[in-house]
């Protein structure tokens, strides 16, 4: 059952102006960094820039006090929205600012904002905007969580042994409310499948696979609960038209991301694309069962022990393009159904152990 939400912490130490990613999975990771921070000084004020989809996202991440819109587009310059956000900010005085992407335009807003010092890597032309340049060493950091908790490490600081995953805050009358909308809950254990990926098609395994594996995993009694974008609707619609008796909800479009939080937290196990969706199931504890095609587990991985990763790594692949430059995608076409129905009922299988291993856990103190 979803967790209840954790009280967010008021603080009065040092302020830290984080220019966010403009991808949900990577705004998930990035809370790695706020975790780093706060644990080193638990008084710290972490303020956030970022698009306004992702500030309902921030808003479940307690080390965050608030996020701070930039209204721009993705990949839009916007200078003069830029440089009035900066000059509002300039007001909160903050210590320092960290800039996780490495384009010229992130820095923009911290410079404009007059932060003394400014932390990011070496990018586009950004001397001056960023004055505590880190070198980009992408054999060392080679992941992207790994890139953005570098950024909160002194200069030269070697990268901690255990990197703490990010863990969203999972809010129960948020998937009661939606529970009354829609009516999920009541039907036994549910899985949830994400047939998407905005990076584009060489990250998505192919839908009538994801179709028939709906389709089978209803036949084993099983709730099923597509998500996605209003974007996905039609995918969802394709692997809903599997089961005729409406165990497969199509939730594409029907949710807000921070709902999808609370779906993902009251899943028993969720099937992926290498996702922004990935990163939120595994930040709620959800047993993640992801498919890699066009991408890299070692790059991305889903930051949770409860996982199951699908990917052949063909000689081709990692090649990290959004179309297969080969024309076949083999790396997602040859995989097989039965493969990722094994890993999802095993991963059932293994929640409802320890389910049931809690409930006697729970007899047994009562008894005592």
């Amino acid at each position: 059952m979803p967790r209840r939400a954790r009280a967010r912490v008021v603080s009065v130490g040092e302020k830290l102006l984080v220019v966010g990613p403009s991808w949900v999975g990577d705004m998930v990771l990035a809370q790695s960094l706020y975790k780093l921070l706060r644990t080193r000084s638990p008084r710290a004020v972490i303020d956030v820039v970022a698009p306004r989809w992702s500030l309902p996202l921030l808003e479940r991440m307690p080390e965050v006090r608030r996020g701070v819109e930039l209204a721009a587009g993705h990949g839009e310059l916007a200078l003069g929205v830029r440089w009035t956000l900066g000059r509002r900010l300039a007001d909160e005085r903050y210590d320092r600012a960290i800039v996780l992407p490495r384009s010229f335009k992130s820095a923009l807003v911290p410079f404009f904002a007059r932060v003394p010092r400014r932390t990011g890597f070496l990018g586009e032309a950004r001397w001056g905007l960023i004055n505590d340049i880190r070198p980009f060493e992408p054999e060392r950091l080679d992941q992207t969580v790994k890139r953005f908790v570098a950024l909160g490490l002194a200069r030269g600081e070697t990268l901690p042994e255990r990197i703490e995953n990010p863990a969203l805050e999972v809010r129960s009358a948020s998937f009661a409310a939606l529970d009354a909308r829609l009516g999920l809950s009541g039907r036994g254990p549910a899985v949830s499948l994400m047939p998407g990926a905005e990076y584009g098609p060489a990250k998505q395994w192919p839908v009538d696979r994801y179709a028939e594996l709906a389709g089978r995993l209803a036949a084993e009694g099983l709730a099923v609960w597509v998500l996605g974008s209003a974007k996905e609707r039609a995918l969802g619609e394709t692997i809903a038209a599997a089961d005729a008796a409406g165990r497969i909800r199509n939730l594409c479009g029907e949710t807000r991301l921070e709902e999808a939080v609370d779906v993902l937290a009251a899943s028993t196990v969720a099937v992926t694309n290498d996702s922004g969706l990935m990163h939120v199931a595994a930040a709620v504890g959800t047993h993640v069962v992801a498919i890699y095609g066009s991408s890299s587990p070692r790059f991305t991985p889903p930051m949770t022990d409860a996982r199951t990763i699908v990917h052949l790594g063909l000689d081709c692949s990692p090649c990290f393009e959004r179309r297969c430059p080969l024309g076949h995608l083999r790396c997602l076409n040859d995989i097989e159904v039965a493969q990722v129905l094994a890993a999802a009922l095993a991963a059932v299988r293994a929640r409802e152990g320890e389910t049931r291993g809690r409930g006697l856990l729970r007899e047994r103190e009562a008894d005592d």
